[in-house]
């Protein structure tokens, strides 16, 4: 009895040591998105540093990280489409490397446009990344693709989070300073590819599903035609509108929070910080997304993040009902991402889910980048309530589609590729 409670010990050990090897390729693609949204947002906190170090205005700096945003942006379609060509872990390694050559460019960059050239880069090789991740996580783990996307996320999120706080210590150590993050981040990056290269390839199926061709070949048809499927292209839409409200609320949030609802900055400050610290909610909402299925699920984060939205514009209130509020608008808008990425690549064809989820990604930051300027001019020639009531109702619309899909639903079907 002894022998066989060893032996079944034993064993139990053995199990978990498997499952936790069979997670490097989720532990080092979160890590590279982690650096990925890191490096991107530690130039914002730098901005006045950069103003004094190279004597520009607002509009040269915030010019740049347009530029470097921009990058990013058009990156998702390319990288998408050559993933389904070469394979996804290739073009993520490529994408490592690039943003690794950028970040030492930056951190050895005198004059200013080789600045914002390295800055570009930058860009383009942390624009490499989300599409293609998403596809590869989905194949590495198909049982569990909602979870996994929820880690991705929420550990990229974090990035964003830490970049504020390093750029504070290190300009404060004095010495080499802030492009002392940089040179990390160079040598991160290196690390980072040398892993991924060596142990996802392990972890992908013995199918030829990441060393695909002929999908380029196909053309732009092939990827475009896919939008023919009218349940597909309402859901992109849903997509899109979403990323419409997100990004303009976060982007006049402190602002409208202090202005309209007459919160105290220091309060104001304390919530927005709480907004990306929910976002821990998407580990558990992506695994709730594999085992309840996705739209059902979406609904319920949409109409969350309305309801929260709502309350925050229209009724107001004490502190702390605004503070509940913002919460569940984070809790909802963070929580729907993984389920989001889960339900695409559920229904996008293997051969072309990179090209097909570059297209929706671009689609959806265009709109993302649209919205603070819709929000910030109709705060100007009215106020903050009529721009982000209009968020509401955008956010109602989405939640509404999104119930008809429910409702209408057959299954997580794959949309059929045009003959």
């Amino acid at each position: 009895m002894k022998a066989a409670t060893n032996t079944d010990s034993e064993s139990s050990r053995l199990g978990g040591l498997s499952r936790l090897r069979e997670a490097d390729a989720l532990v080092l693609t979160a890590l590279i998105w982690f650096l990925a949204k890191f490096l991107r947002y530690t130039f914002p906190p730098l901005f006045g540093t950069l103003q004094d170090s190279y004597g520009v205005s607002n509009t040269v700096v915030g010019s740049a990280f347009t530029a470097l945003m921009l990058a990013y942006a058009l990156m998702q379609f390319p990288s998408g489409a050559f993933a389904d060509e070469y394979g996804s872990v290739r073009v993520i390694a490529l994408g490592v490397l690039v943003a690794g050559g950028g970040s030492l460019l930056v951190a050895l960059a005198s004059p200013f446009p080789l600045l914002v050239a390295a800055m570009v880069l930058v860009g383009v090789g942390t624009g490499a990344h989300k599409t293609v991740a998403v596809g590869l996580l989905s194949t590495v783990y198909p049982q569990r693709t909602g979870r996994a996307l929820g880690v991705l996320d929420t550990v990229g999120a974090f990035g964003g989070v830490a970049a504020p706080a390093v750029v504070v210590a290190f300009t404060a150590a004095g010495g080499f300073g802030w492009r002392a993050i940089f040179l990390l981040g160079a040598a991160g990056g290196l690390v980072l590819t040398l892993l991924f290269a060596r142990q996802v390839p392990k972890r992908m199926p013995d199918d030829g599903t990441d060393d695909r061709s002929g999908s380029l070949d196909a053309g732009l048809r092939t990827y475009f035609g896919l939008f023919a499927d009218r349940r597909f292209a309402l859901f992109v839409v849903v997509t899109v509108l979403y990323s419409f409200v997100y990004n303009g609320v976060v982007a006049f949030l402190p602002l409208f929070l202090t202005e309209q609802v007459g919160l105290s900055e220091s309060f104001a400050g304390l919530l927005y910080s709480a907004l990306f610290v929910v976002s821990l909610v998407q580990m558990v909402t992506g695994d709730l997304s594999d085992r309840m299925g996705r739209l059902p699920v979406m609904a319920a984060l949409l109409l969350l993040s309305a309801l929260g939205l709502s309350v925050v514009v229209f009724a107001g209130g004490s502190p702390l009902v605004v503070a509940g509020a913002v919460v569940a608008f984070g809790l909802g808008g963070h929580g729907y991402r993984p389920v989001r990425g889960a339900y695409l690549v559920t229904v996008i064809p293997d051969d072309v889910a990179g090209g097909t989820l570059g297209i929706v990604r671009t689609a959806s930051m265009v709109a993302g980048a649209a919205s603070p300027a819709v929000v910030g001019y109709l705060s100007d020639v009215a106020d903050f309530t009529v721009a982000f009531g209009l968020m509401v109702v955008v956010t109602v619309v989405a939640v509404l589609l999104v119930g008809l899909l429910t409702i209408r639903d057959d299954g997580e079907r794959r949309v059929e590729r045009p003959a």
